[in-house]
């Protein structure tokens, strides 16, 4: 069963690609975020694919990408297998977003065997995607939301301290970039390291227990000098730029409301970068009380 490539598009496919699908707020906004995330597809064709003999072989099954939407579509409703299979024969959005699209919907059990496959680490990314989505979006406020862990049976772990890194390299460097759309000059010394973040902190989530032990120190190293870059940074920006003004009354409020996030999300980063530097470089044992355990919800305990 070969879970590589995607199947071929038919006219049937390619029509319903083009004509407009709605979407509820969420699954727009993680629909989107999907496009742009390469690296937890071939996560999750890796998943799919592991411990087959011949994974290029044989009839094709459900694609990396099926899976990870169909997934997220479960989470998110907390629908059983049954029903999913359902919503995504009946729905036209549903088949737009889980990029069915006019082809089958396969019988339940086989979401059933594709979501059994993914590992943990897999599975702890699709969780905190959601979350993280909802947050931004101010649909949830991070407690409340709580998506299901049933798929395997399994300790759900912390976010690890390079996730946490590349969090705030990412969301500080939106945030930047969202000031300069209203004051352009006020970014012009601000240097985007995210793909360099995000490679540091995949290289990281990739290693096996025995690169860990000779890999790791150097990969953090560089991973924690990124995210202080980032931070150092932004804070030129704030520093450079006290003093911009803009006419209209809105972006002067959602000019102002960015720099406290900026702010906000720098002294996060900071904390981050001092728990990595501590746990990780200096071997010491950090205590609960004293950890960041999700950049967009620093309470989360």
């Amino acid at each position: 069963m070969s879970h590589a490539t995607a199947p071929q598009v038919s006219f049937a496919d390619w029509e319903l690609m083009h004509q407009e699908s709605t979407l509820d707020p969420l699954l727009a906004a993680i629909s989107e975020l999907l496009d742009q995330e390469e690296e937890i597809i071939e996560r999750i064709r890796l998943d799919l694919e592991r411990g087959l003999k011949r994974p290029a072989m044989g009839r094709g099954g459900l694609t990396p990408a099926q899976v990870l939407r169909s997934l997220v579509l479960m989470r998110v409703k907390s629908w059983d297998y049954r029903e999913l299979r359902e919503r995504i024969a009946d729905g036209y959005s549903l088949r737009h977003f889980t990029h069915f699209y006019a082809r089958a919907v396969p019988q339940h059990h086989a979401f059933n065997r594709a979501f059994n496959r993914l590992t943990p680490e897999s599975l702890r990314y699709i969780n905190a995607l959601i979350v993280q989505t909802a947050v931004e979006l101010g649909l949830e406020d991070g407690d409340r939301l709580r998506v299901d862990t049933t798929v395997v049976q399994s300790e759900i772990h912390r976010p690890t301290d390079n996730t946490l890194l590349a969090d705030a390299v990412r969301v500080i460097t939106r945030l930047v970039k969202h000031l300069g759309e209203i004051v352009p000059r006020a970014v012009s010394l601000f240097h985007n390291r995210n793909r360099s973040a995000k490679r540091r902190s995949q290289a990281i989530q990739r290693m096996t227990s025995r690169e860990r032990q000779t890999r790791q120190t150097r990969k953090y190293r560089e991973l924690i000098e990124i995210t202080q870059e980032v931070v150092h940074s932004a804070r030129v920006v704030l520093n450079e730029n006290q003093k911009a003004t803009v006419s209209d009354a809105l972006e002067a409020a959602k000019l102002q409301g960015l720099r406290q996030e900026i702010e906000h999300y720098c002294q996060l980063g900071g904390k981050v970068i001092d728990q990595a530097r501590r746990r990780v470089l200096e071997g010491e044992k950090v205590p609960n009380a004293e950890k960041v355990f999700s950049i967009l919800n620093p309470t989360l305990t």
